[in-house]
């Protein structure tokens, strides 16, 4: 690998806001070889963004090159093998800079405004070249480099980008050109950050969308795409030279209008707040443009278009460049319901939407890498796409943002917000949770190794900020219960903290055993059963075999982190099922307790009650956004009254997949956490069903599972790959053809026969 480069440069010092517009820089570098080089190769950064052309001849990895990070932390660099793309002669090399999170003017809610690190975009970048004759060329940016403005006037990740097509230069990065007229760049200051080559998957297009349908709106065109998701739109118009084409992309189009409240970046009062996903392309007139935004991009499933003349409204107009990580494909649920079909379907494109190198709160509102969310995805994120690499690149940044104390803030990348509030054990858990999944469902243990130290310091945390009861009440809670404010919990923060806190040091003790840290397991076991015994002590009503707060997020909660010992489990069973029917069999649950009860409802063989909960049409349930025609999971469960709503693609509600895979489908992948070449098969055959399938990737190959009704029996065909072992399990009341009550692991059919 090559050196990093040792020199930023930029084009000027001053830096963009929304009351000062500083136009995105071109930079690029002339030079001469005396022969066709045998390889050659760039290792490149933008701070913020940069895109990187060769001749001509973009090259960049994917739009938002080469991460999002805070560059006090951790500065990321790509790098490019070139070979084939250089000749004899004159070569340029071209780079064209975004803000990114250099200058994220539009994340002024969470203080990136305030950033230590905020200035103008810059750069750095390396040139080697081996010649025929054995001559090693090396190159690096320094203020050789020439730059001049480009046409992209105004860019940012939150907003959006204004592009005067009229001021384009032609031949700008290609060989030939005259720039002459263009300044030298300027030497811009080292960042504080520690130097990296990014390895996390890049952003990709996944998908390209045609409008299915396209309106006459206030004084412009409405175009509506079908479905809520995250990317770019590409336009493409025979315009009049200086037509001015706006376009504003939303989620919520209700009572007529497209509504942007809901994903406004602060005070709704506040002017920066109109500037919200919104791009502004300038026509050059010389036929048929082209434009895609380079450094933003959008949730939304509406585009509202100004500034085009009736004729121009053509679906041919706009396509919407489906964007997120390049994630592979390694799980996924099917079955005889279209309503649980469309939940799995809405999981996938959410948990999509919300992962550009790490995953986001919302693809609209906030960017933010929201710890809790992540962490209450990762599971059902395991076993649907390949996310590893990316967590164990983010996971660097969460180390770098741990304060001294071993705290952690609420978002990372943070410029210092997120560590008053937040945060607490049930957001900082991705510290844990993040490696203990990827632990569990791919037994790599090198990303336990990699966090080790940073658990530990945030299990010590943990211990200094208990209460004189031993319990811990410090972050949020239970967000977003069903029709209530986001942070209005029926479960006491002090609960749902001790219990978060508790699994987190369970969590840890397990993969400290699995490194042979065998202090740090001892430690990690005592915090453990010291929160375990505290909570028992003063957070559970024995004599009612209730937890705290008497709700279906405490209860369940406490049965499925094992609070109540063994023999206490069935009353407490029993009372979550009162508390169930209290609420009419619905979810009361916010973000913590949907995560849980749905496992314990199948653990304790109540599937078909956990099915109903989650598909039926009527409010609040998933199946109730499904009846009232979402497209994605929502961050919250409101009723059709209320006024206003908050984001329409979020993720954190999205376990319901795994537990579809797990539950429905029978799945259950190293069920003690400790042996990642065991597999259980144990579905649960809903009787609203009469067919379920799931696949799973593991380290060994495809595991695939279907099940289907045959009169009274059920057919449950298996594929395994070689190296696993485990048990067929069928559910409580039903037994294998022969009797049996459980088989070992192999690929087969089995008739399962229901017990009479």
């Amino acid at each position: 690998m090559s050196e990093f480069p040792q020199q930023f440069i930029c084009a000027g010092y001053s830096y963009a806001d929304y009351d000062r517009l500083v136009p995105a820089p071109y930079l690029r570098r002339s030079f001469f070889l005396d022969s066709t080089p045998s390889c050659g190769e760039i290792t490149v950064t933008g701070l913020g963004f940069y895109r990187l052309f060769v001749n001509g001849l973009e090259i960049t990895k994917g739009p938002l090159a080469p991460y999002i990070s805070a560059p006090d932390d951790l500065v990321y660099f790509d790098q490019y093998d070139i070979s084939g793309m250089l000749w004899q002669g004159e070569n340029v090399i071209g780079l064209l800079l975004g803000n990114g999170m250099q200058n994220s003017f539009g994340g002024y809610v969470w203080d990136f405004d305030k950033a230590k690190w905020r200035g103008a975009p810059m750069a750095a970048l390396r040139f080697t070249a081996s010649l025929s004759n054995g001559e090693e060329i090396v190159l690096e940016s320094d203020t050789s480099f020439r730059t001049h403005h480009s046409p992209l006037l105004m860019d940012e990740l939150r907003s959006g980008e204004v592009y005067d097509a009229r001021l384009e230069i032609p031949g700008w990065c290609a060989p030939g050109f005259d720039d002459s007229d263009w300044k030298n760049a300027l030497p811009a200051p080292m960042p504080r950050g520690n130097f990296r080559f990014c390895e996390a998957e890049p952003i990709v297009i996944s998908e390209q969308i045609e409008p299915v349908a396209i309106t006459p709106y206030q004084d412009g065109w409405l175009y509506d795409f079908g479905v809520n998701s995250a990317g770019r739109i590409l336009l493409r118009v025979e315009g009049e030279p200086g037509q001015k084409i706006t376009t504003i992309h939303g989620e919520w189009f209700h009572d007529g209008m497209l509504d942007q409240n809901n994903i406004n970046f602060g005070d709704r009062g506040d002017p920066r707040s109109h500037y919200v996903q919104k791009n502004q392309y300038i026509c050059k007139g010389n036929g048929v443009e082209e434009y895609a935004p380079c450094f933003s991009y959008y949730g939304f499933r509406y585009v509202y278009v100004t500034g085009i003349t009736p004729e121009q409204a053509t679906p041919e107009l706009l396509t919407y460049q489906v964007m997120h990580s390049d994630l592979e494909v390694r799980g996924g649920f099917f079955c005889s319901d279209e309503t649980a079909n469309l939940l799995q379907l809405f999981t996938r494109r959410s948990t999509l939407a919300n992962f550009f190198y790490f995953p986001t709160d919302c693809p609209h509102r906030e960017k933010n890498g929201w710890t809790g969310d992540a962490a209450l995805s990762a599971e059902h994120t395991l076993l649907n796409l390949s996310p590893e690499n990316s967590y164990r690149e983010w996971l660097r940044n969460i180390r770098a943002a741990q304060n001294e104390h071993g705290a952690l803030p609420g978002i990372v990348p943070t410029a210092g917000w997120g560590y008053e509030w937040g945060n607490g054990p049930a957001w900082d858990c991705v510290l844990t949770y993040l490696p203990y999944f990827t632990w569990r469902y791919r037994g790599d243990l090198e990303i336990v190794w990699e966090n080790a130290t940073a658990i530990f310091r945030y299990l010590h945390y943990l211990s200094t900020r208990t209460d004189s009861n031993g319990l811990i009440a410090i972050g949020l809670g239970d967000w977003c219960p069903p029709g209530r404010e986001a942070g209005d919990y029926k479960a006491p923060l002090i609960f749902t903290d001790s219990v978060i806190s508790m699994d987190i040091a369970q969590k840890a003790a397990q993969m400290f055993q699995a490194l042979g840290l065998e202090l740090e397991e001892e430690y990690a076991r005592k915090l453990a059963e010291k929160l375990r015994q505290a909570i028992r002590k003063n957070l559970i009503d024995f004599s009612l075999m209730t937890a705290a707060g008497s709700c279906q997020t405490s209860q369940a909660m406490a049965l499925y982190y094992n609070i109540f010992e063994p023999g206490e489990q069935a009353a407490a069973f029993a009372r979550l099922l009162e508390l169930i029917d209290d609420c009419d069999g619905h979810m009361d649950t916010g973000i913590l307790g949907s995560r849980v009860i749905f496992h314990v409802l199948s653990a304790f063989d109540h599937a078909d009650l956990a099915y109903h909960m989650i598909t039926r049409p009527d409010y609040p349930s998933y199946g109730n956004w499904v009846a009232r025609g979402a497209t994605s999971l929502w961050e919250d469960f409101h009723p059709e009254s209320t006024p206003t709503v908050n984001s329409l693609n979020h993720h954190f509600f999205g376990d319901i997949s795994s537990w579809f895979i797990q539950s429905v489908a029978g799945i259950v992948l190293n069920p003690t956490g400790d042996d990642f070449t065991r597999l259980d098969i144990m579905p649960h055959f809903i009787q609203k069903l009469d067919h379920a399938e799931a696949f799973h990737f593991c380290f060994s190959g495809k595991i695939e599972v279907s099940w289907v009704r045959e009169e009274e029996d059920i057919l449950v065909v298996l594929e395994v790959p070689e190296g696993m072992h485990g048990s067929i399990c069928p559910p409580k009341g039903w037994a294998l053809s022969g009797g049996y009550a459980s088989l070992p692991l192999a690929s087969g059919e089995y008739r399962m026969c229901p017990i009479r």
